[in-house]
């Protein structure tokens, strides 16, 4: 069971249940994909709702990566959420949310 305390959170994807935690790895992972920006501007930066497909898709497998999966990213682009596009956003709102603090999704 995911320990939000601890960032975590838990997510469906293709019918399999995930945990998603992101790690400080995990984090300057996203940074080095997003150009270089840091931890504080990609939370403002998706806060604002700038996200796209591509941003959700690194996001969770990142995510996912730091709970210990072994997935790239095109794997994640593969996968399916409840709910479809909105599906993939709850879950990257509600990541952010459990790393940065802030409301569950």
């Amino acid at each position: 069971m995911a320990n939000r305390h601890r960032g975590e959170i838990e997510a469906t994807l293709s019918g399999e249940r995930y945990t998603l935690v992101l790690t400080l790895g995990a984090l300057a992972e996203l940074e080095a994909a997003f150009g270089g920006e840091d931890m504080l501007a990609l939370a403002t930066r998706f806060e604002t709702g700038q996200i796209g497909a591509r941003d959700a898709m690194r996001v969770i497998g990142a995510g996912l990566r730091g709970a210990g999966y072994d997935i790239r990213d095109e794997e994640v682009a593969a996968m399916q959420a409840e709910g479809g596009a909105t599906g993939f956003i709850a879950i990257v709102a509600d990541l952010l949310s459990a790393t940065f603090g802030g409301p569950a999704a």
